[in-house]
């Protein structure tokens, strides 16, 4: 594995980690709340967004118009299934979701699952560290690197892990804090 390469890796991995934070309710009416909702759609799941126009006309409320009304219903029970927890509001031609404030207790758990995601994104970039370490040690077996070369490349890694996690570190206190501010 070259540097620019698990570098790169590592840059996905921080992007799939802000994907899932972006998924955890903060109290506020986010379309993101409904990335991973998968719709069975003439036997197909597909996913929500790509079904319909979702939108957030206010703060506690996200409004879905499907682009076809006969799969208002198979949306509406896909919500309903889905671990996002709100209950749509179905009136023929949209669906409204209306966002409940947090209560504390249900912060706490937002806080805990982010701290998972968080923890999911650390271990991720450590095993690709673990991979580009194996590649420079092999690397400085075969010859095709010198041992100099090889100490360099290792302490590269490592800054580049530094980098990433503590990139990891400062989205998580950042949904942190948006989740348990009021």
């Amino acid at each position: 594995m070259k540097l620019a390469e698990a570098q790169s890796t590592m840059q996905k991995t921080v992007e799939a980690t802000q994907r899932s934070f972006n998924t955890i309710r903060t109290g506020r009416a986010n379309s993101s709340l409904l990335d991973k909702v998968m719709v069975e759609y003439y036997g197909v799941d597909t996913a929500l967004k790509s079904l319909a126009n979702i939108s957030t006309p206010d703060a506690t409320t996200i409004t879905i118009q499907p682009y076809d009304q006969s799969s208002l219903n198979s949306i509406t029970k896909a919500i309903s299934l889905s671990d996002v927890g709100l209950t749509p509001n179905n009136d023929g031609s949209v669906i409204r979701l209306n966002i409940p404030p947090l209560t504390t207790e249900r912060r706490k758990e937002f806080v805990k699952l982010a701290s998972k995601y968080a923890e999911e994104g650390r271990v991720a970039i450590r095993n690709i560290r673990r991979d580009a370490l194996d590649s420079i040690r092999k690397q400085e077996k075969s010859a095709e690197v010198s041992e100099d070369e090889s100490r360099d490349l290792q302490d590269e890694v490592q800054k580049l892990t530094n980098k990433y996690i503590a990139k990891i570190d400062d989205l998580f206190a950042e949904k942190e804090k948006e989740i348990t501010t009021v």
